[in-house]
């Protein structure tokens, strides 16, 4: 079998072009949590709740018992349910606080 430099074209007869995502940095105009990372939203509500305030309001083991921004990121990574409230927290709290100032 004979290998076709243009194997990338279809029934037209046109190679089709690679696109490539546009130099520079991405916005995410509408993602507040862009570059935000999870483990600094977690260490920014124990510095201003603190362990025993995220375990009431969010009663999850890794907040509970021994807790450790370790063991939250393992778990809030394997759990969408939890990473969710955590996060929608500390909008609302980046949120309240904007306003305050």
């Amino acid at each position: 079998m004979v290998s076709n430099p243009d194997s990338r074209a279809g029934k037209t007869g046109k190679i089709a072009e690679a696109t490539s995502p546009p130099p520079g940095p991405r916005e995410h105009p509408r993602d507040p949590l862009h570059g935000v990372t999870l483990e600094t939203i977690i260490k920014a509500l124990v510095d201003r709740h603190g362990w025993k305030e995220m375990g009431r309001r969010i009663p999850i083991r890794c907040f509970l018992f021994d807790p450790t921004v370790k063991s939250s990121l393992t778990f809030l990574r394997k759990t969408p349910w939890a990473r969710a409230r955590v996060e929608d927290w500390f909008l609302m709290d980046r949120a309240q606080e904007s306003s305050q100032s």
